[in-house]
């Protein structure tokens, strides 16, 4: 059964990666796509850090998303805090790129500083605009409802919410389930997803999907 996907929000493509390292060509298959899938007149890379905090983490992936294009450029966007998300230099490299890459790390630093902000207002604004969305690890569990609280205080915080009724898990293992099924036991959630690392599900604006790289993602539905 083909997997079908109900978006919230207006977005052209939407990429969810489970996770993997992109230096050890564990992604390759699904950073080529993304790059193929930019628009031809806008080649830039808007990285978020807000999940890691790292800044090298965008020069890294800049270069090798070079070595994959030479055409495009990556451009680290410093939101860390709900501060970051409302100035306007930040705003304009998120409203003007081709891409924007929501990085991996903890999935609480990433809702503390876009959760119910300007940042994720603008970043739906171009992703309606044909901008590419993409998050991996952390950043890809942000877009469901509600997402895991990696400090382990609560079950599950409320997320990004551009997927409708649907958690997602990432670095996804079957035998090891439970994060979803947790998840999937909030109230209103008619979806789980499970992303294995170096797989991703890419989702269009009319709920059809594509999955990518070398996994097989878990659909659970409720009844």
């Amino acid at each position: 059964m083909k997997l079908e996907i109900t978006l919230a929000v207006p977005a052209q493509l939407l990429v969810l990666i489970g996770g993997g390292e992109f230096s050890f060509g564990e992604t390759r298959e699904i950073d080529e796509f993304l790059l193929r899938s930019m628009p031809a007149n806008r080649r830039t890379v808007a990285f978020i850090p807000a999940a890691s905090g790292s800044a090298e983490y965008a020069t890294h992936l800049g270069a090798y998303f070079k070595q994959i294009d030479p055409s495009v450029e990556t451009v680290n966007v410093p939101i860390y805090r709900v501060r970051d998300s409302r100035r306007q230099k930040n705003l304009n490299h998120l409203h003007s790129a081709g891409m924007i890459y929501v990085g991996g790390g903890v999935t609480n630093n990433l809702l503390a500083a876009l959760h119910e902000t300007i940042g994720d207002i603008e970043m739906r604004d171009a992703a309606a605009n044909g901008t590419v969305i993409a998050g991996i690890g952390a950043g890809a569990a942000c877009f469901g409802t509600h997402a895991r609280d990696m400090h382990g205080v609560t079950t599950a915080l409320p997320a990004l919410g551009w997927l409708e009724a649907t958690v997602v898990d990432t670095s996804f293992e079957p035998e090891n389930d439970t994060v979803l099924r947790r998840l999937m036991s909030l109230p209103g959630t008619q979806l789980g997803l499970g992303i294995p690392a170096g797989t991703a599900v890419a989702v269009r604006a009319n709920g059809e999907t594509e999955i990518l790289g070398g996994g097989n993602v878990a659909a659970f539905r409720k009844s």
